[in-house]
């Protein structure tokens, strides 16, 4: 019925449930109502395409289906856990006949009684008899159309109105009109001019408009089906029984599975045995296989393109990457963007004032003129024309198919705010290290102060025995590459962003930067020039200092460090600037690295020697200055400044952490991604104000014309039908993105 998903950003549980029978923006915002009234409701987001609910807080599940029961809707029992991807329900369209075949039948039924008017320009003249029309339209007015009526009558028993009501009264009234005429001219020959027609058509063609919705809306989900017909259903386990096959809900991390070439590799883990080529296209939109071998990472749903393959288990079923990539889709498709609460503010008026105004011309009409079977037509038209079907559509529909083209090009938008925002960025700032370089630096030179560069090396690896810092690993590499032995070090204590300190052979030593050095005491004036002719070429410089008996710091020399650019750096910050944006870099390098960088890649502005907790300051500083601002990490350091930028921007290849804090995730580690997520939210908004304005248009034209007589019940309904259909049909041509 429900799935529930962990909130880490504030530990609170958010519940979706799928909801059946809402039909326009009324009914999204009643349901909204009604669960928000439920008590440990933190906050509440219903989406009309998605036909689903989003519940953030403590509420028992119980407590919120009898809400949304009450309001008049329903929560499926039978449903799988509540998936975006879900096929869109009839929604009361009956059981029994399938949806197609019932409007195959309507269309039947209806067509005698709209042949009068196709064989009229002919100059023939031929209409069924009365008793004809009513036995032709019944079955379409009370059971083709019975859904309006359930509908419209649960709207009316919660208090509130919907599309259903508006169908459903403007439909029995052209009926009722229908039934009224044929007892007045009882007996009467030649009385032909009735109104079945009108109801007949009206319902025929909004059924046939709800479902031709339903087939659009279900390819704005394309991207989440495809995702998920990634899971392989079995996986070979390899043990001391040899290999067997088994259902996939049956393998446990730990375990060892063989993937041949050409299968599916099923699970998330790290290669024991075997060497291959990796396709990632649908889960990281990478053109290309990548190579991987023994020690490396595989993600479950990625195809083996040639060798044999055994891989350890490390994540299985919902929390395997593939899994958690589909949950970030369906929660960002699910969720409202900003945008929508005009809308909202529209909807919650929009059916009274519609009703409003078809009794308005109903009684404007009739008294004006007398003519109250023409009155009675036009109120029907205007209620049918009314139906705010495309005004619940406009949004939730443009952000499915936006998030969905980003999924297919390797970009996660975790919520519908970012993907909005995101159009009006300003300024990118980057991280340097992992971000716009390789992040894998190498140790490129040595410079002894006191001492040999060997000496100099064991020392500096020592310190760096047990850190996972990418200079560190660097250091041991290079140590290991030389042959030496680093001695074991005592009472090491990491300084964040600065370096790091411990006793190596009774030594105290101290590591870490320029700005580390110098809050130490240290004097490197004598021995900038060094440094400088390092900074110069673009690399990063430690120092490595030891303290004498006498308190003084004695220099022992420098090492220099190198990290390779991304090849598609230096496009992604053009690509940017073509697109008007500004880009900053922000790093813990020394200045001179820092503007080697910049210089190699064309970065409008740098920052360097910004200590990690600095980074968040540096991002809000940047806000202040008016412009909105996305921020683009990976590291662990980046996650506070992701979470102050107004858009954070996280690398799938950095840490968990980091893709937390971020509202969009790159699921490869290229710059490039940043220009295309920007590109896609303004093709997306721009999308959604075409919706909107079309929506808004039929409504404000369609309404008048109906209401002054230039608009039958026929046209009104044909007109509102095509409304929803062409605001999705807008909405799936951004399917059609690609890169410039």
């Amino acid at each position: 019925m429900s799935a529930v998903l962990p909130l880490p950003a504030t530990g609170l549980p958010t519940l979706r449930l799928p909801i059946e029978g809402m039909t326009c923006a009324s009914c999204v915002l009643h349901v909204e109502k009604a669960l928000a009234a439920v008590p440990g409701v933190q906050s509440v987001s219903v989406n009309l395409a998605t036909e689903s609910a989003e519940v953030q807080g403590q509420a028992a599940q119980a407590a919120l289906v009898a809400a949304v029961e009450k309001a008049g809707y329903s929560v499926p029992a039978a449903a799988p856990a509540a998936s975006a991807s879900a096929a869109t329900p009839q929604r009361g369209l009956g059981k029994g006949l399938g949806e197609g075949t019932r409007i195959l039948i309507a269309a039947a039924l209806t067509l005698p009684l709209v042949l009068p008017m196709l064989l009229a320009p002919f100059g023939i003249e031929w209409a069924p008899a009365a008793w004809v029309q009513l036995l032709l339209a019944a079955p379409v007015q009370f059971w083709l159309g019975a859904r309006f009526y359930r509908g419209g009558w649960k709207a009316l028993r919660a208090g509130t109105g919907n599309m259903d009501l508006l169908v459903a009264l403007g439909t029995s009234a052209a009926f009722g009109l229908s039934l009224y005429l044929m007892n007045e001219h009882a007996g009467h020959e030649g009385m032909n001019h009735l109104y079945f027609e009108a109801a007949a058509v009206v319902i025929t063609l909004v059924l046939l408009g709800k479902w031709l919705e339903g087939r659009a809306k279900r390819q704005t989900t394309e991207a989440i089906r495809a995702l998920q017909a990634l899971r392989p259903q079995t996986a070979r386990l390899v043990g001391a029984a040899g290999e067997v096959e088994v259902p996939i809900d049956q393998v446990q991390v730990g375990d060892v599975v063989l993937v041949r070439p050409g299968e599916r590799v099923p699970v998330d883990g790290l290669i024991v045995e075997g060497r291959s080529q990796v396709d990632e296209s649908l889960l990281t939109g990478e053109s290309l296989p990548v190579p991987k071998q023994e020690g490396e990472r595989v993600t479950g749903g990625s195809v083996n393109a040639e060798g044999r393959l055994l891989v350890r288990t490390t994540a299985v079923g919902a929390e395997s990457a593939l899994a958690r990539i589909v949950r970030l889709v369906e929660t960002a498709q699910a969720k409202k963007a900003p945008i929508q609460r005009l809308v909202d503010q529209v909807s919650a008026v929009f059916v009274p004032v519609v009703l409003g105004l078809a009794a308005l011309t109903l009684f404007g009409w009739g008294l004006a003129t007398g003519q109250w079977e023409q009155a009675i037509l036009n109120a029907v038209a205007v209620l049918v024309i009314a139906c705010p079907c495309a005004l619940g559509l406009a949004t939730p529909t443009a952000l499915m198919a936006g998030t969905g083209v980003a999924a297919r090009h390797g970009i996660l938008i975790k919520d519908a705010e970012a993907l909005e925002l995101a159009h009006r960025i300003g300024v990118v700032a980057f991280d340097k290290t992992g971000t716009l370089t390789e992040g894998k630096p190498r140790l490129l030179a040595l410079e002894p102060i006191e001492g040999s560069a060997g000496s100099l090396l064991r020392a500096a690896a020592a310190l760096q025995a047990d850190s996972e810092h990418p200079l560190a690993q660097a250091v041991r590499s290079q140590a290991e590459q030389q042959g030496f032995v680093a001695p074991r070090a005592e009472g090491l204590q990491a300084v964040p962003g600065r370096g790091i300190t411990g006793r190596v052979d009774g030594r105290e030593l101290h590591l870490g930067s320029r700005r580390y050095l110098l809050e130490l005491g240290a004097e490197l004036a004598p021995h900038q020039a060094l440094a400088m002719a390092q900074e110069r070429q673009g690399r990063s410089v430690s120092w490595l200092a030891e303290r004498r008996a006498d308190g003084s710091l004695q220099l022992l020399g420098l090492l220099a460090f190198g990290d390779a650019l991304k090849p598609s750096a230096a496009a992604a910050i053009e690509a940017l600037h073509a697109e008007g944006v500004q880009t900053v870099m922000l790093t813990g390098d020394n200045r001179g690295s820092a503007a080697a960088v910049a210089q190699q890649l064309g970065v409008g502005r740098f920052e360097a020697e910004v200590l990690p907790e600095h980074k968040a300051g540096a991002v809000a500083a940047l806000r202040q200055r008016g412009a909105v601002v996305a921020m683009v990490g990976d590291g662990l350091n980046d996650a506070p400044a992701l979470a102050a930028a107004d858009v954070g921007i996280a690398m799938a290849t950095g840490t968990e952490v980091a893709m937390q804090a971020a509202g969009i995730t790159l699921m490869r580690g290229d710059p490039a991604l940043v220009a295309d997520a920007i590109a896609i939210s303004r093709r997306t908004y721009a999308k959604i104000r075409q919706n909107l304005f079309w929506a808004f248009a039929y409504n404000v034209i369609g309404i008048p014309l109906a209401a002054f007589g230039l608009l039958n019940p026929m046209l009104a309904g044909a007109a509102m039908a095509f409304s929803s259909v062409s605001v999705v049909g807008n909405a799936l041509l951004l399917r059609r993105w690609k890169r410039a």
